[in-house]
């Protein structure tokens, strides 16, 4: 257990990292909200305009997706782990709303839409390479477990 949590915890990013923790898990955690708030213009209603299936699961299961992952990353409890299906959730969100808008309207629409996907897609990146840092759950937990190993 001890290798598996130093493995995911361990805190090698700097301090700094914290700043896009709580940017990008702030982003994910208000939009997993927002879609049990405005169910018709960002949660089932939108995700069945976009075509995907059973939207009346795909839709609270994305939002809660993002609050979980998003809050992990607020406090830096695994980090990793949780940056993974944020990743994938983003580059789903590109595939079903950034693709139509370059067909239809050209690049550079595309690209402006596509922003916030973009960052959020770096971000959690980042944070999936380089862990959640020095001020985070994970890096107390690890440095816990260390001291239990001496």
């Amino acid at each position: 257990m001890t290798n598996f949590l130093t493995r995911v915890t361990f805190p090698s990013a700097p301090a700094s990292t914290l700043l896009v923790r709580l940017g990008v898990g702030g982003v994910f955690l208000s939009e997993g909200v927002q879609k049990f708030l405005f169910p018709v213009a960002l949660g089932v209603g939108r995700f069945t305009k976009i075509g995907f299936p059973i939207p009346t699961v795909t839709a609270p299961f994305v939002g809660l997706v993002e609050i979980l992952c998003g809050l992990l990353l607020l406090l830096g409890l695994m980090t990793q782990p949780a940056a993974v299906p944020l990743i994938i959730d983003m580059l789903v969100a590109v595939t079903t709303t950034k693709i139509p808008i370059f067909v239809k309207s050209g690049f550079w629409t595309m690209a402006h839409e596509t922003r916030t996907d973009y960052s959020m897609i770096l971000g959690a990146s980042f944070l999936l390479i380089v862990g959640s840092g020095s001020v985070s759950v994970d890096s107390w937990l690890n440095r816990k477990a260390l001291k239990r190993d001496v």
